[in-house]
């Protein structure tokens, strides 16, 4: 990804105006130019813990498939048969065919290695263009990260461990490569434009206002503060007990997390990475969001919790209360993006001004504008 950050943005004091956030030829753009060549987040290791386990990820038409080799390397591959581009392996998980050692096409049975290479085509003879060795799987790039299983469908750029970088040092304690899943990916659909979902998850001035919960929990004063390809909040669990059941039980429950040092134990923070997702942490799991883009004003949510296994009481009962001030949080968020999106539909609306405090937007607006040059337009250019 070439992405020259001028040094100094003409726009930086001004969000991003409202038509991007409908537009069909904008979200062109962005798919090219923004989201085909950023990393995303497919799996953990721990998803895919058997030579053959494979976990599938749709993003942008394209289907990928994640698959543990027996070298207990894993690999990412597009999940398309070389032969007539029948899709090879169904559903979001699960083990590959003939024992879980080969991938075998439903349609003509074309048979591929966990490492992608061509091993097995009927009546091979009767090709007469057929070239074994050139026509394995088409691989997709991969790193992973902590544990978890990044692909980038192309282009180029900083790998996620460098994009990471200035934070690692924070995850470490965490033991991310140890974690499990806890409960399994869910998707939830949104009327809205990616960008809004994405706004609002790095929007710490709306939290006071908009989630009561979560101010009773961590107080009115959040951490907020963005560097070039993550954004980072943070909070400190309050100790005056919350008037609300869940909440004050989540306070007193919450056991000690041996593992963090003490400045962790009962801290929240919350990580965005460049373009579209965030691992929201707890001391007692870590919560991954994935913001799809599915159409210009429709985006899937993609979500999973992962934890370090713990047998206790204390710490089942806090996982639980998580979950269930979480969906009061994420109602809360619904309602909101809806309304913001249905604003940006008005003609009324240009771009709004930033405050100094808002790091994040200021950040992902820089950035966009870099990429897409017509971001910068109140209007539309003639012809988009």
């Amino acid at each position: 990804m070439d992405l020259n950050l001028p040094n100094h943005d003409p726009d930086a004091d001004w969000g991003l105006p409202g038509w991007l956030y409908a537009n069909e030829r904008f979200f062109r753009e962005e798919q090219d130019r923004v989201l085909r060549p950023s990393w995303q987040i497919v799996c953990h290791l721990n998803d895919i813990p058997k030579a053959g386990d494979f976990h599938t990820f749709d993003f942008l038409g394209e289907s990928t498939v994640v698959v543990r080799g027996k070298d207990g390397g894993a690999r990412a591959f597009a999940n398309v048969c070389r032969h007539r581009a029948a899709r090879l392996l169904d559903g979001p998980s699960g083990q590959c065919g003939k024992g879980g050692g080969r991938i075998v096409c439903p349609y003509h049975a074309w048979t591929y290695g966990l490492d992608g290479r061509l091993i097995g085509v009927p009546h091979a003879e009767t090709y007469p263009a057929l070239e074994m060795d050139k026509q394995g799987l088409a691989s997709v790039q991969v790193e992973v990260y902590r544990g978890f299983v990044f692909v980038r469908l192309e282009g180029d750029g900083p790998s996620v461990a460098e994009m990471m970088a200035p934070y690692d040092h924070e995850l470490a304690p965490y033991r991310f490569e140890e974690m499990v899943p806890f409960g399994r990916v869910t998707l939830r659909p949104r009327d809205v434009n990616w960008k809004n979902i994405s706004d609002n998850y790095s929007d710490g001035l709306h939290i006071p206002i908009a989630h009561p919960g979560l101010t009773r929990l961590f107080g009115r004063g959040y951490g907020v503060e963005a560097q070039t390809w993550v954004d980072k909040m943070w909070g400190h669990l309050v100790e005056e007990p919350s008037n609300n059941p869940s909440e004050r039980m989540y306070q007193a429950v919450l056991p000690d997390a041996p593992h963090l040092p003490p400045e962790r134990k009962r801290l929240w923070t919350y990580f965005k990475l460049w373009p579209n997702q965030a691992f929201d942490i707890y001391p007692d799991q870590v919560d991954f969001m994935q913001f799809i883009p599915v159409s210009p004003t429709r985006t899937m949510i993609r979500e999973i919790a992962y934890a370090l296994p713990d047998d206790r009481r204390e710490m089942k009962a806090a996982r639980y209360l998580n979950w269930r001030i979480n969906r009061q949080v994420n109602a809360e968020d619904t309602g909101l993006v809806a309304r913001v999106q249905q604003g940006m539909a008005s003609r009324s609306f240009t771009a709004g001004p930033l405050a100094e405090t808002e790091v994040s937007l200021r950040s992902f607006g820089r950035k966009l504008r870099a990429l897409i040059p017509q971001a910068r337009l109140p209007r539309p250019p003639e012809g988009w």
